[in-house]
């Protein structure tokens, strides 16, 4: 009888795309954007819509100042706050629902009211109760990123695979193992995915608290200082950094997290494509 073929080691190493197919779409969807940007500028006024050479060169320079560069660090210290302690909470209430279904109705039922109202008009109650700064900014923000995560978690915990469950009961484990072994382990890929979502609502829900929170130093408040005195160079370059910024912490940090904690999902052996 004739011996299977040894497998390589060559053969079982993940195979990844070649890097060009993973930035060619990027670039070319980059690409497009800036080209609808300098075809409307050459229609209209330069003080309405300046060209694209004109806020590069602005951004450019305004990398040596610093107190624009004092502001993204501002914006990404708030960031740094809110959005991480957002996703803590709804995970961890989120998994909490999956042991107690009263909890997991009261859950959904708190996240159906209050994830309707849009986080910036909280932005007046908590100036009032916490005062213009930091506090109101990253509270706005962990408001607006925790529904995302805790809904994502709690519909994966009614996931959950019923044999796992019950086998675990079997051998008599308690709510805290079952936390930990079953629904945990099992909610990963619905955790990374409602990060990646909460991501979006707290970088939106960040600029826009810092264009009305009454702060004095921020991407929000510098796009809105500009817009008031008519600079719109300065409107379209603050549009341009947060935008880069926000396309490097998703495709990028955000992209190598999920890689390293679901990185069995991309393995793949020598004959997959």
């Amino acid at each position: 009888m004739s011996q299977p073929a040894p497998t390589s080691s060559a053969q079982m190493k993940p195979k990844s795309k070649p890097l060009w197919r993973k930035v060619l779409p990027f670039l070319s969807a980059v690409g497009s954007l800036l080209a609808i940007w300098q075809i409307t500028a050459f229609f209209l006024p330069a003080y309405l819509m300046p060209d694209v050479p004109a806020v590069f060169k602005r951004l450019f320079n305004s990398l040596s100042n610093d107190d624009f560069m004092n502001g993204i660090a501002k914006s990404l210290y708030r960031l740094g706050w809110g959005y991480p302690l957002a996703c803590l909470f709804g995970a961890a209430l989120g998994l909490l629902a999956g042991i107690s279904r009263a909890f997991a109705v009261y859950l959904r039922s708190l996240i159906s009211i209050l994830q309707a109202i849009p986080p910036i008009t909280w932005v007046p109650l908590f100036s009032i109760l916490l005062g213009f700064g930091d506090a109101t900014i990253i509270t706005v923000i962990v408001i607006a990123s925790f529904f995302p995560m805790a809904l994502s978690v709690l519909n994966s915990t009614e996931g959950v695979n019923k044999t796992h469950l019950e086998l675990a009961r079997v051998m008599g484990a308690n709510r805290f193992q079952l936390l930990t072994k079953v629904f945990g382990p099992e909610s990963l890929p619905a955790f990374v995915t409602g990060a990646q979502v909460a991501f979006g609502n707290a970088w939106r829900s960040l600029i826009a608290a810092e264009m009305v929170a009454g702060v004095t130093i921020g991407l929000g408040y510098y796009s809105r200082w500009r817009g008031e005195v008519a600079d719109m160079e300065g409107v379209l370059m603050s549009i341009l950094v947060i935008g880069t910024i926000a396309c490097f912490l998703d495709l990028v940090v955000l992209e190598w997290l999920k890689r390293r904690l679901l990185r069995y999902r991309y393995v793949k052996t020598g004959g997959a494509e």
